[in-house]
This record gives C-alpha cells, sequence and structure tokens, in this order.
C-alpha cells in the first residue's frame, strides 16, 4: 500500500473551470486558514490568466488579491502555473517576461511550479526550472495527455525521460484536461511514465469531463502516481477535478494512507457553495459520459467558449457539426494536445470553418504561426492541402517573414512606460483602460456578501417579471426597489 499526497485545486483549477477564472479573493479569504491546515502537500493558487480575467472582467488587483490569500496560507506551499511560451495570449510572450512573471509570483509567496509546453521546448521549460530555484522552488514537469494515433506510451515515455533528466524538476505531472484516461490506458501508460521518471514523484490531474477521472485516480495509483490533484466537493467534478471527499474515501477503501484532515472538508466545501450561488456561479456538478468527448478532446472551459461564438452568430444549432469539424481540424493540425493554446486555436478555426462555410478560408494569425513552427514541432506532420490553404492566407507572408520579437527587460520598461515589475506585468497583460478601471475600484474585500435568504428569492422572481423602468414593493416584511 502507498501513502498519497493530495494538491488541492479548489482555488485555481476547481474556480476555473466551474467559475471562468473569476474568483476574487474576498470569495477565499474566509476558508484558506482551514485549506491551510488540511493537510494538503502544495496549495495551487497562481495562473496569469487568473490575473487578466480579475483585472479586466472583477476590476480587482490581482496583486493585491493575492497578497491577501497568501497572508492566509502559513504553512503548506502554494503552487504557480506557466506556459513556457506564453501568458494569457494564445501568441507569443518574451522569454523575459515570462522569466519576470515567474520571479514576480516568487518573491509575492509562490514555492512550488508546475511548467508545461503542450509542444514540449524542453529548453524553454528548463530555463524556467532552474529559475524557480533561486527561490527554492519545488517543480512539476508537466506532460498535457491527448489521446491520437501518435500520443502512444513510447511518445509519453520519451517525454518522461526528458522531463526526468532536467535536476531542476522533482516531480512529473500527468494532466488530462479532457479526462479521457481509463484503466485499459492507464495499465501501460503510468508504468511507462513511472519507468522513466528517474524515482521522482508521478502526480495526477484529470478534469473530469466524462465522469470517469475518480476511477482513473485509483488505477493511477495502483501503477504508480502517488500524488492526486483534487478540490472541495462543491468546486469539484463536471470539468473540475474529482472531490478530495470522494478520493480520500476511496485511497482509504483500497488501504492507502494519506495527511487530509477530513473533519476540515465540509466548512470549506460548504463555504464555496454559498459563494457560488450568491454570484451565480456553478456548483457541486455532475457530467455523464459522452463518447464525443474522446475524439474532439475538448477542454471544459474551451466548450463555452465555442457555444458563445456560435451565440454571436446566431448558429448555436451547428454545435455537432463544430464539434465535427473540431476533430477534423486537429487531426489536419497534426495532432496538437487540447491544451492552452492549442484548444483555442483548433477550436477558433473549426468554428470560422463553419460560419464561413468554406474551410480555412479564414486563417487566425496564430494558426499561420503554428503551421510556421513558432510554437514548436506539431506531433504528426500537418496534412499538407491544411498547410497550403494556412500558407496561401493573407497575413501568412508577413507572418512568416517576421518571428515574434525577443526584446529584453529594459525595452519592455520603455515600452510600457514603468519600472514597477508587478505594474509592468499587469500593463502587458491587459489593456491601460482596464487596469485603470480596476484601480477605481478600491483594494480588494476580505468576504463576499451571502445574499442567500427568502427574501432575495422573491426580489429574484420580482426582476424576472418586471418590466417598468421603476418598481417598489412594500410589504410588511420587506421594502425593495428596483430601478433599470
Amino acid at each position: 500500500m502507498a501513502h498519497i499526497r493530495f494538491l488541492d485545486e479548489t482555488c485555481r483549477d476547481g474556480q476555473q473551470s466551474l467559475w471562468g477564472m473569476r474568483m476574487q479573493a474576498g470569495q477565499a479569504y474566509p476558508v484558506l486558514p482551514i485549506i491551510d491546515k488540511t493537510g494538503y502537500s502544495t496549495i495551487s493558487l497562481a495562473g496569469s490568466s487568473l490575473f487578466e480575467v480579475l483585472v479586466r472582467h472583477c476590476q480587482e488587483d490581482p496583486w493585491a488579491g493575492f497578497d491577501l490569500m497568501m497572508s492566509q496560507i502559513r504553512q503548506t506551499p502554494v503552487r504557480g502555473g506557466i506556459r513556457s511560451n506564453g501568458s494569457v495570449t494564445f501568441g507569443f510572450t518574451p522569454d523575459c517576461l515570462m522569466d519576470l512573471w515567474m520571479e514576480r509570483l516568487c518573491v509575492h509567496g509562490v514555492r512550488s511550479w508546475w511548467i508545461y509546453d503542450v509542444l514540449f521546448n524542453i529548453d524553454k521549460m528548463t530555463r524556467l526550472a532552474k529559475l524557480s530555484k533561486k527561490y527554492d522552488c519545488k517543480v512539476a514537469g508537466t506532460m498535457l495527455f491527448t489521446l491520437s494515433p501518435v500520443h502512444d506510451d513510447a511518445f509519453w515515455a520519451d517525454k518522461a525521460a526528458k522531463l526526468a533528466a532536467i535536476p531542476e524538476i522533482d516531480s512529473l505531472l500527468l494532466y488530462d484536461t479532457g479526462g479521457v484516461l481509463d484503466r485499459e490506458r492507464i495499465k501501460t501508460l503510468v508504468p511507462a511514465i513511472v519507468a522513466n521518471a528517474g524515482g521522482k514523484p508521478v502526480e495526477m490531474h484529470s478534469n473530469n469531463m466524462l465522469g470517469q477521472s475518480a476511477k482513473a485516480y485509483c488505477d493511477a495509483v495502483e501503477f504508480g502516481v502517488s500524488v492526486l490533484h483534487t478540490a472541495a466537493r462543491s468546486m469539484a467534478n463536471g470539468p473540475s477535478i474529482p472531490s478530495i471527499d470522494a478520493m480520500v474515501k476511496n485511497m482509504e477503501a483500497l488501504g492507502h494512507t494519506h495527511d487530509i484532515d477530513t473533519s476540515l472538508l465540509p466548512p470549506v466545501s460548504d463555504h464555496f457553495r454559498r459563494v457560488a450561488k450568491a454570484a451565480g456561479y456553478l456548483h457541486d456538478q455532475h457530467y455523464e459520459y459522452d463518447v464525443t468527448s474522446l475524439t474532439t478532446q475538448i477542454p471544459g472551459g474551451m466548450m463555452g467558449t465555442l457555444r458563445n461564438q456560435l451565440i454571436q452568430q446566431n448558429m448555436l444549432d451547428k454545435l455537432p457539426v463544430v464539434l465535427d469539424e473540431v476533430a477534423a481540424v486537429r487531426r489536419e493540425l497534426g495532432y496538437p494536445g487540447m491544451a492552452t493554446p492549442f484548444a483555442q486555436l483548433v477550436g477558433t478555426l473549426a468554428v470560422l470553418n463553419i460560419v464561413t462555410g468554406k474551410r480555412y478560408s479564414a486563417v487566425p494569425d496564430e494558426v499561420i504561426q503554428y503551421a510556421a513552427g513558432y510554437y514548436g514541432e506539431p506531433p504528426a506532420p500537418i496534412d499538407p492541402e491544411a498547410l497550403d490553404r494556412i500558407m496561401s492566407a493573407p497575413r501568412a507572408k508577413d507572418i512568416v517573414n517576421n518571428p515574434p520579437p525577443q526584446p529584453d527587460l529594459a525595452e519592455l520598461k520603455r515600452q510600457h512606460g514603468t519600472e514597477d515589475e508587478d505594474e509592468l506585468i499587469l500593463r502587458a497583460l491587459v489593456p491601460a483602460a482596464d487596469i485603470a478601471r480596476m484601480r477605481k475600484s478600491g483594494p480588494p474585500a476580505r468576504d463576499f456578501p451571502m445574499l442567500s435568504s427568502p427574501e432575495l428569492a422573491q426580489v429574484e422572481k420580482l426582476m424576472r417579471v418586471a418590466t417598468a423602468p421603476l418598481v417598489r414593493l412594500k410589504t410588511e416584511g420587506l421594502e425593495v426597489a428596483i430601478k433599470r
């Protein structure tokens, strides 16, 4: 039997998958001390896209909010996530800015990282891993799993060996964004990875898109995985990961040991459930098995993006056709892993193919960059006909002749007009107008109003039926005014 460690993803992937990365500091602040005492090996908390969303959509200073949350975590290492060659865009971020992003989060308290590159640019992953050691961080070298004819056990064993050979990498992370791993695949895949891990621990993260990730975790532990990524029950499952509640119970039933204080789990789950209800966010999700996910392998957050793109074109009824097109485009592009940025690139191109009615007639710049090799080498050769159409796009020649620039830090400071490195990162991530709106909103709150009561339910019903610009309602126990 094994000793299983658990990593908490409630405030990172849990809220990213269910809340669209809109978790503000005050929504987690009250229960972070409880999470800190629960017995997790690590708490995952930070990512560049989270910062962008907080600024643009929540008008909250992400640095101040991060510091507020960090003040509540005193004993458990906090993890940040980083893509080797990009922050929030689907394109490229200069190396010096990626280095700065890692350094500044380390200064603010991060002591663990998961570093990934869907196309495995090992040199860039190595550079960042080495940089993190300046702050004594632990590093998980990440393998973003995907199903395809070229992604066999030998492929993953080779990547595991290359990552494990990097001295600064402390563990390997098998990351299944589509939740497609089952026992049949795991029983050969995980032993191949473990055999090439050089004795380093193997972690597993599986978004429960098909409702089978908890079972996959149990199988993976049998074959050598020793760290599982979970979330509080109310923030788990569906597009999120399995719940800590279920996985602790499963591990105990299988005879394994752990460090989790289960008495601390209910208050955390209850808290986020109340916040989700008050904010109108998803909670307590469950997905049924959908075999089409095996061909599209679309991550949970990407499905919402596809739906929104089609709604804007009044073509939501075309979603099944788009999903078929996603599978076709992915095959033609050489089976890139369906994670950022390639899930977005494949999905957007598929939507454009259907909306325009002519395949590859509108090609995003990032797809041209991918075809030009700027992201790295595709897992399989790009279909020749698709490649010809991409490179015939009006922008192709200009993009091919102008590789992504690599300015130094001094140039970026001049370009963005600041010597403050935290501010520089914000200015590089989001437009100045969004930052200005954020500044006006004041400091992050330490709590979130739990507006849930019978009276609120009555007001919600009134809002749905009222059509007048001003409505006033006064009863013996309630007085409310609604103004549009």
